[in-house]
C-alpha cells in the first residue's frame, strides 16, 4: 500500500500531496473536529464571529424555545458574477481537503414552490469557484443536485436520480461527506446511512465550508466539522 502511495505522490503539486497523505492517515479513523458552533454564545439578533455572510443584513442569531440558532430570515442582495446561489455564509479560517458536515436545518419558505430550498457550499475557493449543494424539493438541472461552480454558471454534478427533498415545517438533519482523493461527494437528509445525493469530482481539493440558500431563506444549528486542515496556496485569493 506505501509504495503504490509513494508512486502516485511523485506526480502531485505540493498541495495536492499534503492534502492525499492527510487524507490517507485520516481514512483509517474518524477525523478530529476542526469547527463546531451550536450559537448558544451569540447574543440574540448578533452576528457570530465564527461566520462571513455574503449579507450581513440578512443574517442574525434567533432564540427559539430549543435554543438560539443561526437564521437567515430573507434572502439578500448579494449577486455573483456567475449564476449561483445569492445567500452564503462561510466558516472564517478553516479551510478542509477531506471533512464530514453535520447540521440541523429548517426551511422557512413555505410558500417558495418547487425549488423551495437550503444549500449547503464546500471547495469554496473564491466566489466563483466551489461546490454546493441545492437541497430542493422539486428535482431538475438546478435543483436538488449536487452543483460546482468553476469560472462560469453553476453546472449539475450529481450522478445518481435525485429523489427531492420532502421540505415541512420541521427540523431535518443533514450530512456532507468529501473525499478528495476520489472525488466523493455524498449529501445524507435524515437517513445518515443511506446519501439521497451522489457525484464524483476532483476538480477542487480544498476549500471553505459554508451554509445558505439560493434565495430562500431558513434556520441552521448544531453545525460540526470534522475535517482534514489544509493551508491554502499563496497565490489564492481566498
Amino acid at each position: 500500500m506505501y509504495r503504490n502511495l509513494s508512486l502516485t505522490c511523485y506526480c502531485l503539486p505540493p498541495l495536492i500531496l499534503i492534502v492525499a497523505l492527510a487524507t490517507s492517515l485520516a481514512g483509517a479513523a474518524e477525523m478530529p473536529v476542526v469547527f463546531e458552533d451550536d450559537f448558544e454564545a451569540a447574543k440574540a439578533d448578533g452576528k457570530p464571529a465564527a461566520w462571513q455572510p455574503t449579507d450581513p443584513d440578512v443574517w442574525k442569531i434567533t432564540k427559539t424555545d430549543k435554543g438560539n440558532v443561526y437564521h437567515q430570515f430573507k434572502s439578500g442582495k448579494y449577486r455573483p458574477k456567475h449564476r449561483s446561489p445569492y445567500n452564503i455564509s462561510l466558516i472564517k479560517d478553516v479551510i478542509v481537503g477531506d471533512f464530514v458536515l453535520t447540521a440541523k436545518v429548517l426551511s422557512t419558505d413555505s410558500k417558495s414552490g418547487g425549488h423551495r430550498d437550503m444549500c449547503i457550499f464546500f471547495g469554496h475557493q473564491d466566489p466563483s469557484h466551489f461546490y454546493y449543494v441545492h437541497l430542493g424539493m422539486v428535482p431538475d438541472p438546478h435543483s436538488s443536485q449536487i452543483m460546482i461552480v468553476n469560472g462560469a454558471p453553476r453546472k449539475m454534478i450529481t450522478t445518481n436520480k435525485s429523489p427531492g427533498i420532502p421540505w415541512d415545517e420541521k427540523w431535518h438533519d443533514v450530512k456532507v461527506v468529501r473525499r478528495v482523493a476520489d472525488g466523493t461527494i455524498e449529501i445524507y437528509f435524515d437517513d445518515m446511512k443511506k446519501p439521497v445525493l451522489i457525484a464524483k469530482d476532483k476538480t477542487f481539493n480544498w476549500g471553505r465550508v459554508g451554509l445558505g440558500s439560493f434565495d430562500n431563506h431558513g434556520q441552521w444549528d448544531d453545525v460540526k466539522l470534522r475535517g482534514v486542515k489544509v493551508d491554502k496556496p499563496k497565490n489564492a485569493g481566498l
